[in-house]
Formats: C-alpha cells, sequence, structure tokens
C-alpha cells in the first residue's frame, strides 16, 4: 500500500511539474486628468492638463506606485492631456520608459445614441473601430513568461470601448458608462485569452471635490500665490 501511495504521488508531482505555467496579464487603463479645451489645433499640442488635472495625475500615480508587484510597461496615447499624465505617472514608476502609441488615441465608435456620432461619416466610424479593436487585440493578450502588469494611458471612449471588448458584448453598449479623469479600469487577460473585468473607472484615490469627467459641472483647482508660498 505504502509503495502505491508513493507510486500516485510521485506521477502527481510529475504532471505538475509538466504542466504549463498559467501567467496573467493585468491591464491598469488610466483616463487623463481634466484637460484645457480652450484652444483649437492639433491635439499632440494643445489641450493640456489644468492645475486640477495635474493634482490627479498626481493621485492616480501614487496609486499606482503602492500597489504591489512589478509594472512591465507604461504606454500612452500621443494626445497632449493624456502624454502629459503619463509622464507624471513615469515620475513616480521610474525607470520605467513610457512608450507612446497612436491605437490609444481618443476615438469615436459607433453608438446606439446617434446623436453623439451625428458629426462623424461612416468612414470615420469605421476607422474608429479599426482602431480601437487594434488596441485591444494589440494590448489585452495573454502573458508569456511571466505575469505582467501594464500601465495605458489613454481617453474615455478608448477605455469604455475597451470594457466592452472585455465583458464579449455590444461594443456600441460602450456610451453606457462614465470614467472620471485620474480614474481606474482593470482588465485582467488569463492565460487562455478570456478577460475579467476588476474595476471600471475607480476613482477612490482622487477626493470627491477633486473629480471631473463625470459630468458637465467641472470643478477648479487655483493655487493662489499665498498658498503657494506655504
Amino acid at each position: 500500500m505504502g509503495g502505491i501511495c508513493l507510486l500516485l504521488i510521485l506521477l502527481f508531482a510529475t504532471a505538475a511539474a509538466q504542466a504549463p505555467v498559467a501567467f496573467t496579464r493585468t491591464i491598469y487603463l488610466v483616463r487623463h486628468g481634466n484637460a484645457d479645451y480652450s484652444s483649437k489645433g492639433d491635439e499632440t499640442v494643445v489641450n493640456g492638463l489644468t492645475p486640477l488635472g495635474i493634482a490627479q495625475a498626481r493621485l492616480v500615480a501614487a496609486r499606482l506606485r503602492g500597489l504591489p508587484g512589478k509594472f512591465t510597461a507604461l504606454i500612452a496615447s500621443p494626445l497632449t492631456r493624456a502624454r502629459e499624465t503619463g509622464q507624471i505617472i513615469q515620475q513616480e514608476l521610474a525607470p520605467l520608459p513610457l512608450q507612446i502609441s497612436s491605437l490609444l488615441r481618443e476615438r469615436t465608435p459607433r453608438t446606439w445614441r446617434t446623436e453623439v456620432t451625428k458629426d462623424e461619416t461612416p468612414a470615420s466610424l469605421d476607422a474608429a473601430e479599426a482602431q480601437l479593436n487594434q488596441a485591444f487585440a494589440t494590448y489585452c493578450v495573454p502573458a508569456k513568461d511571466a505575469d505582467q502588469q501594464d500601465v495605458l494611458v489613454c481617453h474615455g471612449n478608448v477605455i469604455r470601448y475597451f470594457v466592452t471588448k472585455a465583458l464579449g458584448v455590444d461594443t456600441q453598449a460602450w456610451l453606457g458608462m462614465s470614467v472620471a479623469n485620474g480614474s481606474l479600469t482593470i482588465i485582467q487577460v488569463k492565460a487562455n485569452g478570456t478577460c475579467k473585468v476588476l474595476a471600471v473607472g475607480d476613482a477612490g484615490h482622487i477626493p470627491p471635490n477633486l473629480q471631473s469627467g463625470l459630468t458637465a459641472a467641472e470643478p477648479q483647482l487655483v493655487v493662489t500665490p499665498a498658498a503657494a508660498s506655504r
């Protein structure tokens, strides 16, 4: 009996040793901080962060820094508001370099609310969805050699589209969600390619009076000379 038990233990141990290791990729999608939209033009030049947006970026950077594990990639949209948010986050996650990807730039895909897309053409909607589908296929892939934790700094439409893709629902449902400036949306990609949404628009690291991006009423963060000198 003892010999049989030992043989079974050896067989189980051998099978466990031969089983492939299942790694997990965790994607942290950060919406950029509050931005100044008063200027029109090339969005890789204009629409930078406001003082409020800078504060939000620092708060989400501190939260990311406090999370367990090691981040393996930091990638931002090339649009100014996302790039500047990524630069602030990079200061906390150094020496992790900041990469820029045009796949993460803001787009407007199709949605059930046609008034949102009334100024879009069929061609622009097709291009938006092609870009966002490529972005999801590029970044939401299984990890190969080790667990991965990647930070993507991008935009509200991009993040909401990613969530619909991760859930496997109609992507036109993206407008049924809202994500605040500086919020965290977390998607886990398992070894078999399936996704699990762990959080959507989590802004618990930002005090309520500093949250924006959810309503038309935007708070302002004003730094007075007296306060700045303290």
